[in-house]
């Protein structure tokens, strides 16, 4: 059984047991928590596909760690201008755990 999920503006398509790093959410370490924008769950047989979302349809995560991504470098440039500009970030990230998937 798999479903596609939706957080942080990206779509996931998940399986119990699957680790994925998503845009930061606000739990701690070890918590459990629900994610409801279900967009389609597959058991094998049938799928069902939302219009947006499939309705009562849940997927639960356990959070593993709270952690940030590599380092994303922002360089700009103009030729012959003697114009150079440095800057970055470490983008915050959740590692969650699939834990279950329901349907309605």
């Amino acid at each position: 059984m798999y479903a596609v999920i939706k957080t942080g503006g990206q779509q996931f398509r998940v399986e119990k047991g699957d680790k994925l790093s998503v845009q930061k959410l606000e739990a701690e370490a070890g918590k459990s928590i629900t994610l409801d924008e279900v967009m389609m769950i597959n058991d094998g047989k049938t799928a069902k596909v939302g219009t947006p979302l499939v309705s009562g349809a849940k997927v639960t995560a356990k959070v593993v760690e709270q952690t940030r991504d590599d380092k994303v470098v922002i360089f700009k440039k103009k030729r012959r201008q003697n114009y150079r500009r440095t800057k970055g970030h470490k983008q915050p990230l959740t590692v969650i755990e699939i834990t279950d998937i329901k349907a309605a």
